[in-house]
C-alpha cells in the first residue's frame, strides 16, 4: 500500500533537512527553526500583535519575527484576523493543531530542566510563566483544591485557577472575580523563586494577600523534576 503524499510542495514536502521518514525529524523540519516555537509559546495563552511578540523576544529581529509568522502561517500552525472594532488591529493566533504543540512542549521543557546546564535566572515572560504553572503542576496533590490565585506585576495582572486537579491560566484577569490569593512582586522572576525555589515570599520580594496556610498549599503543588547528573557526577 502506497502511503499518500501531500500535492502542495509550497509548504516544503517532509525530507527538506533530513531525508528522514521519522515523524520526530519531520517536526523538527516544521518548527525547529529558531525561534518558531518560543512564537508559537507566546501565542499559546490567546491571539497576540506582532508588536508584543516583538517585545516579549526581544532578541528576535523584525526581519526574522516576519519569516517565521509566514512560514507557521503557511503550515497551518498559525492564522492573521483582524479584531471588530473598536480594536480593528491584526493578530496572530495559533489554529487548533498549532494549540496542541503545548503537550510537546510541556514534554520537552520537563525533560530539559533536568539538565544540570539549565539556568533558571535567566528572563521569563509572563506567558512562560503561566505555561510552567500547568507543565509543572502535580494533578494528584490538586485533586479536591479549588482556588484562584491572581499573580500582580506593574505590567500586568494574571490569573491562574485550579479546580479538579487541573489549571486554567490566563493573561489578563478578570479582576472582578475575587480572588483567594494575590502574589504581587515588580517581575515574574520573584515569584518563580517562591514556586520552584520554595523560598520565602518576603525573601524574595514577593507579597502574598490571603490565608497564609492556603498559599503554602498553591506553592506545593508545583515541583520541578530531580536533576539527571553529568556523566562523570555521583
Amino acid at each position: 500500500m502506497e502511503l499518500g503524499k501531500e500535492t502542495n510542495l509550497s509548504q516544503t514536502p517532509h525530507g527538506r533537512w533530513y531525508e528522514d521518514a521519522c515523524a520526530a525529524a519531520f517536526a523538527m523540519e516544521l518548527v525547529g527553526e529558531r525561534w518558531s516555537l518560543l512564537i508559537v509559546r507566546e501565542l499559546m495563552l490567546g491571539p497576540r500583535r506582532f508588536s508584543d511578540i516583538r517585545a516579549e523576544l526581544p532578541g528576535l529581529s523584525a526581519k526574522v519575527l516576519t519569516e517565521r509568522l509566514a512560514r507557521l502561517e503557511e503550515l497551518g500552525v498559525l492564522v492573521r484576523r483582524k479584531l471588530p472594532p473598536p480594536a480593528a488591529v491584526q493578530v496572530l493566533e495559533l489554529t487548533d493543531w498549532g494549540r496542541e504543540l503545548e503537550f510537546v512542549m510541556q514534554a520537552l521543557g520537563r525533560w530539559a530542566v533536568r539538565s544540570p546546564l539549565h539556568d533558571a535566572s535567566l528572563p521569563m515572560t509572563a506567558t512562560s510563566f503561566l505555561l510552567s504553572l500547568r507543565t509543572m503542576i502535580d494533578p494528584e496533590k490538586a485533586r479536591g483544591l479549588h482556588l484562584r490565585v491572581l499573580f500582580c506585576t506593574p505590567q500586568e495582572t494574571m490569573s491562574a485557577e485550579v479546580a479538579n486537579g487541573e489549571l486554567a491560566v490566563a493573561r489578563h484577569a478578570d479582576t472582578g472575580l475575587i480572588p483567594d490569593l494575590v502574589f504581587e512582586a515588580q517581575s515574574v522572576e520573584p515569584f518563580l523563586a517562591v514556586i520552584y525555589g520554595k523560598q520565602e515570599p518576603g525573601d524574595c520580594g514577593v507579597t502574598v494577600t490571603g490565608d497564609v496556610a492556603l498559599s503554602q498549599r498553591f506553592v506545593d503543588l508545583f515541583a520541578l523534576p530531580e536533576k539527571s547528573p553529568l556523566p562523570g557526577g555521583c
